[in-house]
């Protein structure tokens, strides 16, 4: 969303208007400008990320990632034989959507609870997980427990991939701004909890850089290490508004 009031922000300034009814349909007009190019990322990216998954897989995910489920369904509509471990994502449980959507494609499914992550990952011969933003030094934000899920897969030596359109990159974090990790209400771990007991409950948390083999992209699949130069070559409006 941050990403998307800064596109019209830039483009806004090439387009004319004497009314405000006019200034609306311009920016409707951004709006959807925007939409189709961030849809037709998504698309390829996981025609890119499909291609990693081959016959008898195991594909491990953590979340709810409409860009992984994508390209989960990009595989099997291309005859790809595999199946899924998902986990169910406590405390708000969008592994179930993942499930869902998964099941309905005709997906082989498997859900564990977040903690059996270090047991199962031994069984999955690729991770595949979203992106809630990447920073400039390539680190990714996802739901928590995301990073859990790429340490343990890295000391089980299993390719470890984010799949995320790259308009999720936060150019903020170029000039030092951390990306903020948003702590939640407590009472979506333990409602009714005992007087006194204390509570977090952050969303996310970050993957390392150095665990992740490739983030698949619109670009193809980039190093995260390169995550600057991806950006310069595909969004360069994104750098030149924090400038």
């Amino acid at each position: 969303m941050r990403n998307a009031i800064r596109y019209i922000e830039w483009k806004i300034g090439d387009y004319g208007w004497d009314t405000i009814e006019e200034f609306r349909t311009r920016i409707q007009e951004l709006s959807d400008e925007l939409f189709d190019e961030f849809y037709a990322s998504r698309k390829h990216t996981a025609e890119v990320g499909s291609k990693r998954i081959l016959h008898g897989f195991t594909v491990l995910t953590h979340c709810h990632s409409s860009a992984v489920t994508m390209t989960l369904r990009k595989a099997a509509e291309n005859g790809i034989d595999f199946n899924v471990i998902c986990t169910e994502t406590r405390p708000r449980y969008q592994g179930r959507i993942t499930a869902q959507e998964l099941i309905e494609t005709g997906i082989d499914t498997t859900m564990i609870v977040d903690s059996a992550v270090r047991t199962f990952v031994k069984r999955a011969d690729i991770v595949m997980l979203g992106s809630d933003a990447i920073t400039s030094e390539g680190n990714v934000i996802n739901k928590i427990g995301s990073g859990m899920v790429a340490t343990v897969a890295h000391e089980s030596r299993i390719p470890f991939y984010v799949v995320s359109e790259l308009l999720k990159f936060d150019p903020q974090t170029i000039h030092g701004e951390y990306e903020a990790i948003e702590e939640r209400d407590p009472i979506e771990i333990w409602q009714g909890a005992p007087n006194k007991l204390k509570i977090l409950n952050p969303a996310f948390d970050v993957i390392r850089r150095d665990h992740i083999h490739g983030i698949i992209c619109e670009e193809g699949i980039i190093s995260p290490h390169s995550i600057i130069e991806a950006i310069r070559r595909r969004y360069p409006w994104l750098i030149k508004m924090v400038n």
